[in-house]
């Protein structure tokens, strides 16, 4: 009988361990990795990968629409409750065969191997990271991290900068508790 009790715990033991492992990959981000989408995944395969998620898609008129300014397809992820997870990009617009351009992140459980997510600040990103290039724009300066294939924009408002600015900005003059305002991974 100890036998029998013994082993219903091992079993037990493992089936936490497996779930609490796979749960764990429902919310990493690696290169070309986020969550359960890789570069491989299709569009088409969105509505099973996020099925108790909610799944709104804001498709654009594509090349047979009068907008000649087209806006990409966007697929957005919300989990039950409202709350906004991902926005999805694909690389080809209103095909269900296309695979994923960009996923930027707007929930903080998304975090890299090194606990980089949405919240982090500039001293943690800089930390783990080898950020390639820094480049500015009239509001913005966006980190280029190749190693995860991402981008990071920080508002010019995180860098003591006025709203609209032309200064370069280098990776030194961001300050270590500046707060990103978007967080995009890249699947090309």
């Amino acid at each position: 009988m100890t036998k029998k009790k013994l082993l219903s715990i091992i079993v037990i033991v493992f089936s936490l361990i497996i779930v609490s492992c796979s749960s764990n990959n429902k919310f990493k981000i690696e290169k070309g990795i986020v969550g359960e989408i890789n570069t491989k995944t299709m569009i088409k395969e969105l509505s099973t990968i996020f099925k108790t998620d909610s799944l709104v898609k804001n498709l654009s008129e594509g090349a047979q629409g009068d907008n000649y300014f087209q806006e990409d397809d966007e697929y957005y992820v919300f989990e039950k409750g409202g709350k906004l997870l991902l926005t999805i990009l694909p690389k080809e617009q209103l095909d269900s065969t296309s695979t994923i351009k960009s996923i930027e992140i707007h929930d903080e459980r998304f975090k890299t191997e090194s606990g980089i997510n949405i919240n982090s600040s500039f001293i943690e990103i800089n930390a783990n990271n080898n950020i390639n290039r820094v480049e500015s724009t009239f509001s913005s300066a966006t980190l280029f991290l190749d190693n995860l294939n991402t981008t990071i924009t920080i508002d010019n408002e995180e860098l003591g900068l006025k709203e609209f600015n032309t200064q370069k900005v280098s990776k030194e003059q961001i300050p270590d508790l500046a707060k990103m305002k978007t967080f995009i991974v890249w699947f090309n």
